[in-house]
């Protein structure tokens, strides 16, 4: 079937649909392929909830499919969970809504076959029934993954904290994260030593980035630690989680994806043909190690790679990773950076800033050539003198620096680093400014 959607059209078979060719024939196709609902309206209530959703009136939404029976507003409803300590016997129904089109309008009943949103159930969570509280039924569980990444989100508390975003306070913060928690039942948050920092656990690094972004846009000021996965001991071993990913790749750079999973303790099972000139790669790799690796395949096939994870299961830990060959070129003191500074700078290693930008004390500007930090001043002003030398005058040609994104910021920072993110730029920083501190803590004092 051919169809144009933003003109409304569509034809059975291969070609281009015209203007006399509507939409009827697509719709006809999915009422004779689509099996009708085969539940019972008059049996006992039951509803399997298989998303969640928030609002800011109603708190937690869940959002499912009559299998049995009719769901009636003022009706009780029990929630059968995964506990007890979450399972609800009996509840009166207050809200209910239905959709249409692509909006959601209130209703009194949904029947079964139809889809639903309920409110009023804050324990609900993603696979649990409602049911009639007089006959409960449960219905199978859905499985869903649990996190495996988990981050720091913290207060920005950079020299440069509150030029720039509109939210910057812990509660702030605490009170965005709980409002995302709500709604996306794979983001947990919990408490940490401090009150400035709250732990967010998520699926993947891709979904933890989306969340941050999410909160720049809303000018949220912030600043983030690298993801950590989340181990757990099994038979008294310590164990970590594994991801399958499928890689959907052209045939050119199939060379590139095996090479760079193997230094991540990767293993590719299996080579497929895909569409023309492309290949499917499955592999599976350690959850820390796939950190990075979305964005580096990008990289790698020149944006035409296709990646898709899930979680694998739990195996034992794998040992060291390798991580960034360099360490940090970090600033000694506030001011704004110049391109004389920079030009002695980057013979040093890599630039991750240009003349002009505004820099602190502890805030990284690059990355060395070597495995070490080097501390180093990119405020310098050239001394002027009246003194002419033949090689004095000689024009600063600076290389253009890398510009970090948020993912690939999140990949480089180190365990005593931080990505500090607000609405209008995203900078790496020591988790210490101050290198004095920073000494002190190397040697345990």
């Amino acid at each position: 079937m051919s169809t144009i959607a933003r003109e409304g059209l569509a034809i059975t078979g291969i070609g281009i649909p015209t203007e006399g060719d509507d939409i009827s024939v697509l719709l006809d196709t999915i009422v004779e392929t689509i099996p009708a609902p085969t539940g019972d309206p008059g049996a006992p209530l039951q509803a399997i909830v298989t998303n969640l959703d928030a609002s800011d009136y109603l708190g937690r939404l869940a959002v499912g499919r009559v299998i049995e029976g009719t769901m009636r507003v003022g009706s009780g409803v029990a929630l059968l969970a995964d506990s007890e300590e979450r399972s609800v016997p009996r509840r009166k129904l207050g809200n209910l809504m239905g959709f249409e089109g692509l909006g959601r309008v209130d209703v009194t009943e949904r029947s079964a076959g139809d889809l639903f949103v309920v409110a009023g159930f804050p324990e609900v969570g993603i696979g649990d029934t409602l049911a009639d509280p007089d006959q409960p039924g449960r219905l199978p569980r859905l499985s869903v993954d649990e996190p495996v990444l988990r981050m720091t989100f913290g207060v920005n508390t950079s020299p440069l904290a509150g030029t720039d975003g509109q939210y910057l306070t812990s509660r702030q913060i605490r009170a965005r994260l709980q409002r995302e928690a709500l709604g996306n039942v794979s983001v947990r948050i919990s408490d940490t030593s401090s009150a400035e920092e709250t732990e967010v656990s998520g699926r993947g690094e891709l979904q933890l980035a989306v969340l941050i972004e999410s909160m720049r846009r809303e000018s949220f000021e912030i600043q983030v630690s690298r993801p950590e996965v989340i181990t757990r001991e099994i038979d008294g071993k310590r164990h970590e989680p594994t991801e399958r990913a499928i890689v959907d790749v052209p045939d050119e750079y199939v060379g590139a994806v095996t090479q760079a999973v193997g230094p991540r303790k990767g293993v590719v099972n299996e080579l497929r043909p895909g569409d023309t000139g492309r290949t499917i790669v499955y592999l599976e790799a350690p959850a820390r190690g796939l950190i990075g690796f979305r964005s580096l395949m990008l990289t790698a096939t020149r944006g035409t790679a296709i990646i898709n994870q899930q979680h694998a299961g739990w195996i034992p830990w794998a040992g060291e990773l390798p991580h960034r060959n360099g360490g940090a070129i970090v600033s000694d003191r506030d001011g704004t950076s110049t391109g004389f500074a920079l030009d002695n700078l980057q013979k040093r290693g890599e630039l991750f800033i240009g003349p002009g930008v505004a820099v602190y004390q502890g805030m990284i500007v690059g990355e060395n050539a070597r495995s070490d930090d080097l501390p180093a001043n990119p405020t310098k002003q050239k001394q002027l003198t009246n003194i002419r030398a033949a090689a004095a005058d000689d024009a600063i040609k600076l290389k253009t620096p890398r510009q970090l994104t948020l993912e690939t910021a999140i990949e480089w920072i180190a365990a005593d680093e931080l990505v500090e993110v607000t609405p209008s730029s995203i900078r790496v920083r020591k988790r210490y400014l101050s290198q004095s501190e920073r000494r002190r803590l190397e040697k345990g004092m």
